[in-house]
């Protein structure tokens, strides 16, 4: 799929090789909270598909529904270091920049909540 230029370039926004292998790293490397997470996104359960680690231009989102243009984003504590929060803010303006709506979490978040609100 991401060797047709057309799909790479509307689904990948034109992501190159690099990026896509070190998405594929990542997939294999996954958190607690990005496990969890993904325990409810996957097989479209929503009624709607999710990517796990989906190369985006220069990133990589660690959820991704083309449908919706929505990125999730889950943060853990290195998130919170100073030029870290840098990055995400200018990564997350050039991506809301492409008409991609991005949404961050903590893991404490997703520890804390995911459960409480989806099991009643």
């Amino acid at each position: 799929m991401a060797d047709n230029p057309l799909m790479k370039k509307k689904m990948f926004f034109g992501a190159g090789a690099p990026i896509f292998k070190n998405a594929e790293a990542l997939r294999y490397r996954i958190t607690a909270a990005e496990g969890l997470l993904w325990g409810y996104l996957k097989g479209s359960q929503l009624g709607i598909k999710f990517r796990r680690q989906h190369p985006l231009g220069i990133y990589i989102a660690d959820f991704y529904c083309h449908q919706h243009k929505l990125v999730i984003e889950l943060d853990g504590n290195i998130h919170n270091l100073p030029e870290v929060a840098t990055n995400d803010i200018e990564r997350q303006i050039n991506l809301e920049t492409d008409g991609i709506t991005v949404l961050r979490f903590t893991n404490n978040e997703v520890f804390n909540n995911l459960i409480k609100y989806w099991i009643k």
